[in-house]
């Protein structure tokens, strides 16, 4: 039987430097490595250079780790962490787009079962308690046995079987939350037939001597990649301390929240109005992940990141690609039905490096094209329209924050300052049709309007008619389109 003490391999190869020592941890973690590798960033040839950064990183903090009780878990965590920094360098570096890792020889109905499981998997196992994820990862992402799990963990056979099941059932809830309801013995089949992806013949050997070597020999980008990744953890680590020492003396919630961002995707619990606090001093990082819920909304920073919360797929794209609302995007495809919390810090590159990501890990792009669509034209329907009030404002940043916080579910709200186009705007923002304004007015009003309960076509028009003397009218024409596509 396979020895399952990864501290004595590792303490073999710190105090004497046994490099045999090393090549062993590398044989038997590789495939955990690798696996997790692909699966964020789809394509093979960087899952190899992941993993080479990934056991350059163990080699290097070894001697911290020789004591190291959940090595698996570490690795786990490791890879993770540089896969995200890898999105985003890529796309800070333009590097080439990567295919969505989605393997389309698997037969059904199993890879529709892996295909929805597969996007929701590693981040549903980081969530789990550091006991119950060595328990998964050890199970099903290194494929041992019960009797090696139980001797890894300091536990009998049954218990590992009892500590198996309680991670196994929540997984499904997580799994369930968002749309996944396939039963626990599903998912245990599905992912032991697909979470390990055997790593290339020659990928332990290379990655050996690299390691070893502490990455001397690595090529540019592996150093870079190994070095942006070291730099991240050594952020985590320092800012943990400093959370000790702040929390001793009374730390505020942003502080701690802003530190345990990094190491918990703490931030999807962030308020939206301190996520320009939150993130000032955090990574760089691309992610879109089950939503944990709570209220919809995004916001962008002045820097050009972009976060959103319990969001549809729908809007996530509108937002990566810009889009003038979700209204004016268009799906060729079936999009993922739940709902999705998502982060992106890279400043200008936040939108490109969202729309990777997308690609990446659904399997979906977007483009623009004129295409025919049901439209609502907003018109004058009398000469003098009574509900809009000229006024005299400053236009220069008003519209938009004007706009922002504008919601016609809040009846007899006043709207001051717009113009019939910003007014249009926040019309098709809260409706579900693209509307274009051709009142041909161009002045800026002041407008009292009680918005319906029903926000049908024909009940708003009736209701703009009767208070503001405008109204709607259905047609269809030509429109500048989001369309959204499965990634060729």
């Amino acid at each position: 039987m396979q020895p399952t003490d990864d501290s004595a391999l590792l303490r073999a190869y710190c105090d004497d430097r046994s490099d045999d020592a090393f090549a062993g941890l590398v044989t038997r973690h590789i495939n955990l490595v690798y696996s997790v590798a692909v699966r964020h960033v789809g394509n093979p040839h960087h899952a190899e250079e992941i993993t080479q950064a990934v056991f350059i990183i163990l080699a290097k903090k070894a001697v911290a780790l020789r004591h190291h009780q959940a090595l698996s878990s570490w690795l786990f965590q490791t890879t993770r962490l540089t896969a995200n920094n890898f999105v985003r360098s890529e796309m800070r570096r333009q590097r080439r787009e990567q295919e969505a890792y989605m393997q389309s020889t698997l037969d059904q109905p199993e890879a529709d079962a892996w295909r929805q499981i597969s996007p929701l998997l590693d981040t549903a196992v980081a969530k789990l308690n550091e006991k119950d994820r060595r328990a998964i990862v050890l199970r099903f992402y290194e494929g041992r046995n019960l009797s090696e799990v139980g001797a890894a963990l300091g536990a009998t056979e049954d218990a590992v079987k009892k500590r198996l099941s309680r991670a196994l059932e929540k997984l499904r809830s997580m799994f369930a939350r968002h749309g996944v309801n396939d039963t626990t013995e599903t998912i245990v089949k599905t992912i032991s037939a697909h979470s390990v992806q055997a790593a290339p013949a020659t990928l332990a050997k290379a990655v050996t001597a690299i390691a070893l070597a502490k990455g001397a020999t690595a090529s540019a980008s592996i150093v870079t990649l190994t070095k942006a990744a070291l730099k991240i953890m050594a952020w985590a680590k320092a800012k943990t301390a400093v959370a000790v020492a702040i929390i001793a003396v009374g730390a505020t919630t942003v502080a701690i929240k802003g530190i345990q961002y990094v190491q918990n995707d703490a931030w999807q619990n962030v308020d939206l109005g301190g996520f320009d606090d939150t993130l000032k001093d955090a990574p760089h990082q691309t992610m879109v992940v089950p939503t944990k819920g709570g209220s919809r909304g995004y916001r962008p920073s002045p820097d050009g990141s972009i976060m959103g919360i319990n969001l549809p797929m729908k809007w996530i794209m509108q937002l990566a690609y810009e889009a003038a609302t979700p209204n004016r995007v268009v799906a060729d495809v079936p999009l993922p039905p739940a709902n999705y919390d998502f982060l992106s810090n890279a400043g200008a590159d936040s939108r490109k490096a969202l729309q990777l990501v997308l690609k990446q890990k659904f399997g979906i792009a977007g483009h623009f094209e004129e295409r025919n669509t049901d439209v609502l034209l907003l018109k004058v329907k009398k000469t003098m329209p009574p509900g809009l009030h000229p006024v005299q404002v400053e236009r220069a940043g008003k519209s938009q924050q004007i706009l922002a916080g504008w919601r016609p579910d809040r009846p007899g709200e006043r709207l001051p300052g717009l113009t019939t186009k910003e007014f249009a705007d926040g019309l098709e923002w809260n409706m579900e049709w693209p509307i274009i304004d051709q009142t041909g007015l161009t002045n800026t009003y002041k407008i009292s309007w009680a918005p319906p309960v029903d926000h049908s076509a024909e009940t708003m028009s009736q209701t703009l008619f009767e208070q503001l003397g405008l109204e709607l009218v259905r047609t269809n024409m030509p429109m500048k389109m989001l369309v959204v596509e499965k990634v060729k």
